[in-house]
């Protein structure tokens, strides 16, 4: 199966047994109330954050360390898609200062982002694993994990505290994004039978 078709479809989980439990949208985190497509099992996972398990890498625990990180948030492989539109696994890590992207084939560090830097995040309303980190100053980033919520109320959680960067979160199921520094794509998302379809647009295109 394609690789693009596994990233949208939705991560299968059993059917929720909390719905119609009596537990309504205010226990749900807050940019997160009122989206009626996700199951509200899908923000009850228990959340384990270092999936990685830092402590016995040295490559990924050394990027840290070098750059004055200790504080550690989430860490887990994701995939991450090019300008060009290649898909390439990096292990992400989230402290409370910035996101690295880290090849952990090549033991290179590819990009380390700042959370100050970071406008907003862009998700469709359905349950593909996609999710945008859209920064006005560099070019953006489209990544897609199966842990898509986890990381999105961690980003939120850890800029919540600092108004004067709160990331903000934008559902759509279309939005535009910097694919580089001189190009932006549209993706939309189209919930059909089996799945969700995702399609990729030049916005010169259009």
């Amino acid at each position: 199966m394609d690789r693009l078709k596994l990233l949208s479809q939705n991560h299968q989980q059993e059917k929720d047994e909390g719905e119609g439990n009596g537990r309504n949208e205010g226990t749900l985190p807050k940019p997160f109330m009122g989206v009626k497509a996700r199951r509200l099992a899908s923000f009850r996972t228990a959340e384990k954050g270092d999936y990685l398990d830092l402590e016995s890498n040295a490559f990924l625990s050394d990027i840290l360390s070098k750059r004055g990180d200790q504080k550690l948030l989430f860490a887990d492989r994701i995939i991450k898609l090019t300008g060009s539109g290649k898909i390439k696994q990096r292990a992400m890590m989230i402290t409370d200062r910035a996101i690295y992207l880290a090849d952990m084939d090549s033991c290179a560090l590819r990009r380390r982002i700042s959370l100050a830097s970071i406008d907003r995040l862009c998700l469709s309303k359905l349950k593909d694993n996609f999710f945008a980190l859209i920064i006005p100053t560099e070019y953006d980033c489209l990544m897609a994990s199966t842990r898509k919520n986890e990381i999105v109320s961690i980003l939120v959680e850890a800029t919540k505290i600092k108004p004067s960067y709160e990331i903000g979160v934008v559902f759509s199921n279309r939005f535009e994004y910097r694919s580089a520094a001189n190009a932006t794509k549209i993706i939309q998302f189209e919930e059909v039978e089996g799945g969700i379809k995702t399609r990729f647009l030049n916005k010169t295109n259009q």
